[in-house]
């Protein structure tokens, strides 16, 4: 490798930890303050970098949104998705994805709770892209769900989930739960509203014919992914 492919290597390393840096002040100023409302000069502050850094790396405010989005999905993904899948397929994975979605909220994730429930609500009657990103993370989540009852229910492990329809209707219903459950422990500073989201969770799993002992593990924080 000669002196100037090494040296753009360096530069190209060094850019990517500066997005990273910036963008992990993005994502977590925008679950407190609002997606729509950040900007290059407000992340520069944060980040303890320069603003035309920041151009540099971003070129608009559009783009930074749209890398925030992205770097949000990437941190919902690691902390809820990821570890569930040491479960297989079936109820035993979906009782995981429940668990761990409201460790998400629970355990500030993001400084402001949930990054795309803030972000959804500062963007949702306002088109473009950013909010077709946003969209796109609500739809891959509810679908991953959706796609887990729905083998949870081929295994005959869900007799009250009948077809694609009852499995997509149960991910509807748990995000509104979760939705309800970030908003208020978030404005209460309360654990309370994770308690009663468990309840919940456990009430609908048993309703649709889960086994009893295996909906109570929804209830202890952890319990489902040992």
């Amino acid at each position: 490798m000669s002196r100037t492919e090494t040296a753009l290597d360096g530069r190209r390393a060094r850019g990517d930890a500066s997005r990273r840096v910036v963008l992990g002040h993005a994502v977590d100023l925008a679950s407190i303050e609002g997606l729509d409302q950040l900007s290059i000069g407000r992340i520069a502050t944060a980040a303890n970098v320069s603003k035309s850094s920041i151009a540099t790396l971003f070129g608009s405010k559009e783009r930074l949104q749209l890398a925030a989005v992205d770097a949000a999905r990437g941190r919902f993904t690691a902390t809820v998705i990821e570890p569930a899948r040491v479960k297989p397929r079936g109820l035993a994975r979906v009782v995981a994805l429940l668990d761990r979605v409201v460790a998400y909220s629970q355990e500030r994730v993001f400084p402001g709770g949930c990054f795309f429930s803030a972000a959804a609500a500062d963007f949702h009657a306002k088109p473009g892209l950013v909010r077709d990103a946003i969209t796109g993370q609500l739809d891959d989540w509810l679908g991953y769900l959706a796609v887990s009852v729905g083998y949870a229910a081929a295994a005959g492990e869900l007799d009250g989930v009948v077809d694609a329809d009852g499995a997509e209707q149960f991910a509807f219903e748990v995000q509104g739960i979760f939705e309800w459950m970030n908003q208020l422990a978030v404005i209460r500073d309360s654990d309370e509203p994770y308690v009663r989201a468990r309840r919940a969770f456990r009430a609908r799993l048993v309703a649709l014919g889960a086994p009893v002992e295996v909906a109570d593990l929804v209830l202890e924080p952890g319990a489902a992914l040992r």
